[in-house]
């Protein structure tokens, strides 16, 4: 899907072709024959459409004449795998003499509503640019949150559980981190390459924007780095909570098993068929089941003393 925007009236909207001023041009999983039409349309190398949709390509800038290439990490639901619940995918900024182009495999939700909103002006391109920075930024201390809710949640249920299930949602929401760790650190590095160099005409404004950008970003990876750290302590420690809990109930239903031979035991001399003392009383059968009851009580007592209980 590609779509072309232009400024008017303090507007953006949409049209149907390049327009002669700066154009925004918004590109979703493209079939072949529109990168090839874009390529030839904006003279540049289609493989910067191609990396752009590459979930695997780190973020970097790459420039090739008058087109620079930025690729940027995006965070992003994953919906199509409910174990991992957060990933990241790239997008790619290419930006030429009158236009910027938004290339990506998936629709970006912030961009959407950032086209929506009128906040997007091509023809202050950096200005534009740094803007998308730091609202993606933001998107992924937002993530953080939830994943910290998450992380809550299944620490409230990991107190009294044997089963695995709650150990695996902490291990996925580790590979997310780890998604996310990687991908904000390359997102620094090509920030940091954009404030140093001259790449892009930074005025003063536009070099606060990215300065607070890289503050936002920087801020991400330490708030990753620190639920990393404890989601990992927290599952070595609910590893052993959880084994420990089998243990407790292997150990409870041992004693009762133990408890519960007593009777067997004593009955069971009663039900050979030979001569026994005090079988013909009538009161041998209380007896039995007198005996039985205090001999198991007895045990009962001796494993709580020993706090096997």
């Amino acid at each position: 899907m590609v779509k072309f925007y232009k400024r008017e009236n303090n507007e953006l909207i949409e049209v149907k072709s390049l327009a002669k001023n700066d154009t925004l041009i918004k590109v979703v999983n493209p079939s072949s024959d529109e990168t090839h039409m874009l390529s030839s349309l904006l003279n540049f190398d289609p493989d910067f459409i191609n990396d752009s949709l590459d979930d695997e390509e780190r973020a970097r800038i790459e420039v090739d004449e008058d087109t620079i290439l930025i690729i940027l990490k995006v965070p992003i639901k994953n919906e199509k795998n409910e174990k991992i619940p957060y990933k990241t995918i790239s997008l790619g900024i290419i930006i030429g003499v009158n236009y910027v182009l938004f290339a990506t495999k998936y629709k970006i939700e912030f961009l959407e509503k950032m086209i929506e909103k009128n906040l997007l002006n091509p023809n202050k391109k950096s200005k534009m640019i740094f803007e998308v920075f730091f609202e993606n930024s933001k998107l992924f201390l937002n993530y953080l949150k939830e994943i910290n809710k998450k992380i809550d949640a299944s620490e409230e249920e990991l107190h009294n559980s044997m089963r695995n299930y709650e150990l695996e949602t902490l291990m996925y929401l580790e590979k997310s981190l780890v998604y996310f760790t990687t991908s904000l650190r390359s997102n620094e590095i090509m920030m940091e390459k954009l404030l140093r160099g001259k790449l892009l005409e930074l005025y003063e404004e536009d070099q606060e924007l990215l300065e607070d950008s890289l503050i936002e970003n920087k801020q991400a990876i330490e708030v990753t780095n620190i639920y990393s750290n404890i989601l990992s302590g927290m599952m070595d420690a609910y590893a052993s909570v959880i084994s420990n809990n089998l243990n407790i109930a292997m150990k409870v239903l041992t004693v009762v098993t133990i408890i519960l031979q007593i009777p067997t035991i004593i009955t069971s001399f009663y039900g050979m068929n030979v001569k026994l003392p005090l079988q013909e009383s009538p009161l041998t059968y209380i007896g039995i089941i007198s005996s039985s009851i205090i001999a198991m009580f007895l045990i009962f007592l001796l494993f709580k003393r020993k706090k096997w209980l």
